[in-house]
Parts: structure tokens; sequence; C-alpha cells
């Protein structure tokens, strides 16, 4: 007796059963090795669960290339051992103390739900949802600490200069929220311990990236995690 599919899986199962014939019927030595020797990743990258923007769809990667944390926003959380259950900083946890991952990729992008979400509460707007509004609370300090220097550096365009973040501004210059938001996940990485001692002893490399869903532009950090460079030519 076959399984029952609705209508609006067959897609996925089709995807599934065309990912299996690539995999184990035409390349089985790969899929044998990540089963017999385990999972090898070099990168943890952190994306945001919005369906636009599949970390391993845009990078083309394969089967044990990314060790992925997905979740709204893209957010890592601070340090703190209080909760016991904690999906983000688990996977993260187990990615540098377990797989030595040599790279964490915070993987922002352009029109995002959960930043958008942050700035309705910042304008007093009370989100109607049960945990969506703390989580994204998580950016704040971030948004605070970046988004000022980048504004400013916009209106140095224009000869204008803005002193102070207000709602409006930061409203009419999302992309630069995202932005300021990953530098901020970039700065919470630096409080887990063990992820500032393998930092510090060169064994873990820390990045930002934000992804322009309007034309596939990505927006890469410099060494220093400090200003937004674009990639691809």
């Amino acid at each position: 007796m076959q399984a029952f599919i609705h209508p609006t899986l067959v897609k996925l199962f089709e995807g599934i059963k065309n990912f299996q014939e690539r995999a184990y019927e035409l390349d089985f030595t790969s899929m044998k090795d990540l089963v017999d020797n385990g999972q090898n990743p070099k990168i943890l990258l952190i994306a945001c669960s919005d369906s636009r923007v599949d970390p391993a769809i845009l990078t083309n990667a394969a089967p044990g290339d990314l060790f992925v944390l997905r979740n709204v926003a893209n957010l890592a959380p601070a340090y703190n051992i209080e909760g016991k259950y904690d999906g983000a900083r688990s996977a993260i946890e187990y990615a540098v103390r377990d797989l030595e991952i040599e790279h964490i990729v915070i993987l922002g992008h352009a029109h995002c739900g959960g930043i958008k979400a942050l700035l309705k509460s910042l304008s007093g707007e009370k989100i109607p949802r049960d945990f969506i509004g703390d989580w994204v609370s998580i950016a704040m300090d971030g948004c605070v600490r970046y988004v000022l220097d980048q504004l400013e550096e916009v209106d140095n365009d224009t000869g204008a200069s803005v002193r102070e973040v207000d709602v409006e501004n930061l409203c009419a210059h999302q992309h630069l929220v995202e932005r300021a938001s990953i530098r901020g996940s970039l700065d919470n990485l630096l409080t887990y311990p063990w992820i500032k001692e393998r930092v510090d002893l060169g064994k873990l490399n820390l990045h930002g990236w934000w992804f322009d869903l309007e034309n596939g532009d990505l927006w890469a950090t410099d060494a220093d995690n400090t200003v937004f460079l674009p990639v691809i030519d």
C-alpha cells in the first residue's frame, strides 16, 4: 500500500526521488562516506527561516558541506546558560565544540520579515504573536549600536548629518538595520567562551553576509566585520 501524498507535497516527494537518484544511484560514494565516517562540515551557516533564502540552494552546497541553523531573522543569541531548552545555542555549541567547524557565517537578507517585526515593535506596535516579539528583540542591541554610523554614512553622501536614531529613519533604511543585526549577532557569538577562545587562537573565523533579494547580489563583511562590501562583480 502506497502512502497518501497530499497534492501540495507532490513536488517535494518528486524532489526527494530525484535526490535519491542523484546521490544514491549516480554518486553513491559521497553519501556512503558521510554515512560511514559521519559529517565533517567546515562551516556553520546561521540563516533566516525565510523560504526565499535557502542557504544550500544559494550556495549550491552538497550534502555534508554546511551545518545549518535557521531561525527568524538569522539571529545568534548571546551566551546564556540559564535556559534549558534552546535550539539556537545548542546548534551553535554542537557545531563549534563537537564538529569543530572553522567558519561561522551569519546570512541575512533584504526584506526580512523578522527585522520588519522588530521595527514595528520599536514604533510601539505590539506584535500579535506569542514568541516572535521576544525573539527578534535579540537584534535590538546591534541595531542601536551600529545603525547610527551607517545612517550617518548614507546621509553624508548628501551633506546631511544624522545624530539620532529614530524609527522613521530605521524603517526607511531597513537594509541597514538588517546588516546592523548581522553585526550584532557576530558580537553575540563572541560572548561564548569557547568561540572567543577559538577565534583568538585563529582556529575559527566569523563572517557576516547579506543577500539582496531584488537582484541576487551578496554583500559580506570585511576582515574586521565592520563594513559590508559587495562580493559579486
